[in-house]
């Protein structure tokens, strides 16, 4: 299985919520942008919570997140992997999150775009930062199948959510 990398993150010092995912999938990294596969979600559901309508050039989006304090990065580093399917992913080096949360302590609250970005941070961070952050499951904004995907407008009642954290 190829080798692949994450993206560094869409961060800077006024960021307060931190949205995680697990690594980004083939037409991301082919873009060299998170969630660039026109299937995914993320974008249009981050862009209706706040009532507006997403912007179509990658630098506008990520400066929307940055305005809205909303930080974005992978729970993975890098790891091997065939096609999208986080089921696929082997190999998994976290990304380093004591010197990111250091770094960036403004943050409070973490999202993760679905269960597997969770489970893959419970399994890989050593860290146990619940005493500091509190940390929120969404659904994922992922267009791949499974058993437990859900409509567009329930995602998007979940992750309105996000809204609560933001004051």
């Amino acid at each position: 299985m190829p080798e692949i990398s994450s993206f560094n993150p869409i961060v800077d010092n006024r960021s307060k919520v931190l949205i995680l995912g697990t690594m980004p999938g083939p037409e991301s990294l082919r873009q060299n942008q998170y969630y660039a596969n026109a299937n995914n979600k993320f974008w249009n559901i981050i862009y209706e919570i706040f009532g507006r309508i997403p912007d179509l050039e990658y630098e506008k989006k990520v400066i929307f997140l940055l305005n809205r304090r909303i930080a974005l990065w992978d729970v993975l580093d890098s790891c091997s992997r065939e096609g999208a399917l986080d089921a696929n992913i082997t190999n998994g080096k976290p990304n380093n999150f004591l010197n990111f949360f250091e770094k960036y302590s403004n943050i409070e609250y973490v999202f993760f775009n679905g269960t597997s970005a969770y489970k893959l941070f419970k399994k890989y961070s050593k860290q146990d930062f619940n005493n500091i952050r509190k940390y929120i499951i969404l659904p994922s904004t992922s267009p791949t199948p499974g058993r437990y995907v859900k409509p567009y407008k329930i995602k998007l009642s979940e992750w309105i959510t996000l809204l609560e954290y933001m004051n």
